[in-house]
């Protein structure tokens, strides 16, 4: 099937074409979480959607090689390790997984690889190292070097901003001295140690120090996936600066155009209607939801409701409708004969047609409820185009099984009790069937059908 992405840089839906003159792998990158914390809600709405495009593009026969990295070293690391007492790797560790245990209970399939930045520091000095010898980049008088914007006329192109226009900020996670550098906006590659650094740092021919933020995702592109990759996924808010200072220093140090094909992000998520922010208290993450008595999936039920080019709001009240859409989806799974489930061509046709679409997840999602009581569908057809529906929305539908033996020979008791008019042998039944975490469905033809009570 033909795929069909919105390309950030080109500003409209185009036809995607993989790099490989082969036509079947795709190199996919993605900027993976700063593991100072747990990640948030609006974290997590990145990564499901790149999750989707991935599932998309394994739908359509490629090989996808993706890798997200891990920020492991920044201001925010470094400063919350040492108030906490422990080493740089101690600290960072314990939200890695954190952050692995949250992909998994969201069924995001994981990347080929997760690379770490602490991993590729010598990468990063390379590149560093190149950028200063061609005159991209400069050391300030303090030892830490800074990239010299001026030098890539094309810098603005992917946020569509001027040079001229941009004030203090392309430098991103900086909180140097402005004085130090040429021009307001020139970002920082290499950061000079500091006291507040600790015991963070490498030695280098610039001097001791580490490495900045935006360098890091180069380093660790380039040297898993080349110098020109497929896909870049992220947030809105990678856009600038971040995204933006990627494409310069990897296109200034390899000379290669363009460093990335398609640029795709996603939009904000706001919580009741106002931007997420820790003086609001609305940072929610999973472990908040969970809290709440919530399944993390279905938070991804949730952002699989709005297209990932368009804001959405989370309030609790839209994540309890959501919980009960997805419950409703499990019951139909759990008693259904899902052995002689069939999707038909028509409707594989048209959910491969949907998807493919810049990834139209609302779309899909109406197309399954739709179809739910097609009375011209057989149940087969309609439970078959559900778990198909499913390889692409991922929530995990495939993975419920079926009621357990015992409690469909109990449900089978209780019928023929029922058909008796032997009621209390059917309560008795009844409360035996819920004390193993069941509830009973009587349906209109006399027979009972079980799901488990938490999908209630």
């Amino acid at each position: 099937m033909v795929l069909k992405f919105y390309n950030t840089i080109k500003r409209e839906v185009e036809d995607f074409s993989p790099i490989d003159k082969e036509g079947k792998k795709v190199n996919l990158y993605t900027c993976g979480p700063t593991v100072y914390n747990f990640p948030h809600i609006g974290n997590y709405r990145a990564y499901i959607f790149t999750d989707t495009l991935k599932r998309t593009l394994l739908g359509a026969g490629y090989d996808v090689n993706h890798v997200m990295n891990l920020t492991d070293v920044d201001d925010k690391t470094i400063r919350n390790s040492i108030a906490e007492g422990k080493s740089l790797k101690e600290f960072t560790e314990y939200y890695t997984e954190a952050f692995f245990e949250d992909i998994n209970k969201l069924e995001i399939i994981p990347a080929i690889k997760y690379p770490k930045a602490t991993d590729y520091v010598e990468e990063m000095i390379k590149i560093i190292a190149g950028l200063l010898e061609n005159g991209y980049a400069y050391q300030s008088a303090e030892g830490s070097i800074y990239f010299k914007i001026s030098s890539f006329p094309d810098y603005g192109k992917l946020a569509r901003i001027e040079k001229e226009t941009l004030q203090d900020g392309a430098s991103g996670r900086v909180t140097k001295d402005e004085y130090e550098k040429e021009e307001v906006q020139d970002f920082a590659l290499w950061k000079a140690y500091t006291f507040d650094d600790g015991e963070v740092y490498w030695n280098s021919p610039f001097g001791k120090g580490r490495p900045g933020w935006h360098i890091e995702c180069s380093a660790m592109s380039m040297a898993l996936l080349g110098q020109s990759i497929d896909i870049h996924t992220g947030g809105k808010d990678n856009m600038f600066p971040h995204h933006e200072n990627e494409i310069a220093q990897s296109e200034c140090y390899s000379g290669v155009h363009p460093f990335v094909h398609y640029w795709m992000h996603n939009e904000y998520l706001s919580v009741d209607g106002k931007k997420m922010s820790k003086s609001l208290g609305n940072q929610y993450t999973i472990k908040d939801i969970e809290e709440k008595g919530f399944d993390p999936i279905v938070f991804r039920y949730l952002a699989l409701q709005a297209h990932y080019r368009a804001p959405l709001n989370f309030t609790w009240d839209s994540l309890e409708a959501s919980r009960v859409a997805l419950n409703k989806l499990r019951r139909i799974i759990f008693i259904a004969d899902t052995d002689n489930a069939r999707v038909s061509d028509e409707d594989k046709d048209e959910i491969n047609k949907i998807i493919s679409d810049d990834l139209a997840t609302p779309k899909l999602v109406a197309y399954v409820w739709e179809n739910l009581n097609n009375e011209n569908k057989e149940e087969a057809e309609r439970i078959g185009l559900i778990l198909y529906a499913d390889e692409y929305l991922g929530l995990g539908l495939s993975k419920i099984g079926n009621v357990p033996d015992e409690i469909t020979q109990l449900l089978e008791t209780r019928n023929e009790a029922r058909k008796n008019k032997d009621f209390q042998k059917s309560d008795e039944i009844r409360d035996q069937i819920k004390s193993e975490g069941f509830s009973i469905l009587d349906n209109p033809d006399g027979t009972s059908s079980a799901y488990l009570s938490i999908w209630e």
